[in-house]
């Protein structure tokens, strides 16, 4: 018989038992739903709602079924629809009566609520310290490669040269801003449901403050029809997730282009890699193409919880329950995402060479020579002009700015002098770059110790 079946003259359908329940999914949340069973249990013999004895024999058999869970020896049955029902069967069926006292006070409503936040907020902590390990890493490659010059892009198409410890570190400022939404995600989540009954609350005296310390909350829900009906700290958290996916797959994105032979910037470890069951000489980059396929699966799971969530009327609704699907699905695959692209970003090799001969082609430091005459007192429309035309000319010629003589650039306006020839290097066109946050060594220098000083505080 159904643990609700009082009021049931019929069994539901063998269909319907499947179709309802939840357990093939929400098993994952067994720990945590024991977390608060224990705490509860606690609370109502504090509460003097059940007894000392009957908390203690309640605690002591969900702590046998907790090991029995982990030591794979408990089989979970689809007709008592979830965890909650099915920890609260076995609990039962182990200490007879005073089982069924633990349920006292509490409904499934809240019971889920603080199952979902006590799940969540111990993946968090997980998530962030995958990221704490990939900024560790992009502060290393950033010192080893300072000096490393590379071409910067804007539409794909070669715009100025920068180093490849400065590029680092633009993207470990989008993983800072990644974890800090954790960090303040994890701070709206980090409050308490559970008290709130079905809905309207109680008519038991019971201890919510207790409850929260218990559990370690940094407050309890005030409103207890809010507290059973919403879900937007995991719409939160998937969306912050998402973010992160989508700084993976922009990352993603340009080891696939630097590890091609078009750009050979840089070469995928064998074991980050695959080959092909056709041609012999493949060496492809699978691992950065499935996180970025990834990305859309999470991106997926947020609509997805949007639109569960969308039209709902308060208080809990059963299609809350299809929250935890995208939700688990986000968790795994971010932290499986974070893990693996760390390592193979720690084992690409660098092929500076490339790099840096890449920065001779594509007119990169047309923007330096424009400046140079900004500076000697062009205006600057008119000095991009006058650069606009010895590209052109460069163009025509097969030739590069760095090979032209002081005769040519003389040619395109009387302002230049013999020092134009050292401003061009591409060397000094980085090192020129004055403005704070620039490609400049010393402000990838400062740009380093500041990220250091952020993650030894985590």
């Amino acid at each position: 018989m159904k643990l609700w079946g009082g009021r049931f003259e019929k069994s539901t359908a063998s269909f319907v038992d499947e179709f309802n329940a939840s357990i093939t999914f929400d098993q994952k949340l067994y720990k945590h739903d024991i977390m608060g069973s224990i705490a509860h249990a606690k609370m109502l013999a504090k509460s003097s709602i059940i007894t000392k004895e009957e908390s203690k024999k309640i605690i002591e058999g969900l702590k046998e079924i907790l090991a029995d869970i982990e030591a794979g020896k408990i089989s979970f049955q689809i007709e008592l629809e979830d965890i909650h029902m099915n920890i609260e069967k076995l609990l039962t069926d182990r200490i007879g009566e005073v089982g069924k006292k633990l349920h006292t006070a509490r409904s499934r409503n809240d019971q889920v609520a603080v199952d979902i936040r006590l799940y969540l907020r111990d993946e968090i902590i997980n998530i962030k310290q995958s990221l704490k390990n990939l900024l560790g890493s992009l502060i290393e490659i950033a010192k080893e490669h300072i000096d490393t010059v590379m071409p910067g892009y804007t539409h794909l198409q070669r715009a100025q040269p920068i180093t490849l410890g400065y590029h680092m570190m633009a993207y470990f400022q989008m993983f800072q801003r990644d974890y800090d939404r954790l960090d303040d995600c994890y701070k709206r989540l980090n409050i308490m449901p559970l008290g709130a009954g079905a809905l309207a609350g109680t008519t038991y005296n019971t201890d919510r403050e207790f409850l929260r310390e218990e559990l370690g909350f940094f407050s309890i829900c005030e409103n207890s029809l809010d507290a059973v009906s919403d879900r937007d700290f995991v719409i939160e958290f998937v969306n912050a997730s998402a973010m992160i996916m989508m700084h993976l797959s922009r990352f993603c994105e340009e080891v696939i282009l630097w590890n091609s032979k078009e750009f050979n910037f840089v070469e995928m470890d064998d074991s980050y890699s695959t080959g092909s069951s056709i041609m012999p000489q493949k060496k492809n980059p699978d691992v950065a193409e499935l996180i970025r396929g990834k990305t859309g699966r999470v991106y997926g799971n947020l609509i997805n919880l949007f639109t569960i969530m969308k039209a709902l009327p308060l208080a809990y609704n059963k299609d809350m329950q299809e929250d935890k699907p995208p939700l688990f699905d986000t968790v795994e695959n971010v932290k499986a995402c974070l893990e693996i692209f760390n390592e193979m970003l720690k084992t690409m090799t660098i092929n500076k060479d490339s790099m840096r001969k890449a920065t001779k082609e594509g007119f990169m430091n047309a923007t330096d020579v424009a400046d140079y005459l900004v500076k000697k007192g062009l205006p600057f429309r008119s000095a991009h002009e006058v650069v606009g035309k010895m590209v052109l000319y460069c163009i025509q010629k097969g030739k590069s700015i760095d090979d032209l003589t002081i005769e040519e650039f003389k040619n395109f306006s009387s302002i230049f002098t013999e020092d134009i020839l050292d401003v061009i290097k591409i060397e000094n066109c980085i090192a020129s770059k004055v403005s704070q946050g620039s490609t400049a060594k010393a402000s990838v220098e400062r740009m380093i110790d500041k990220a250091k000083e952020f993650v030894d505080k985590l």
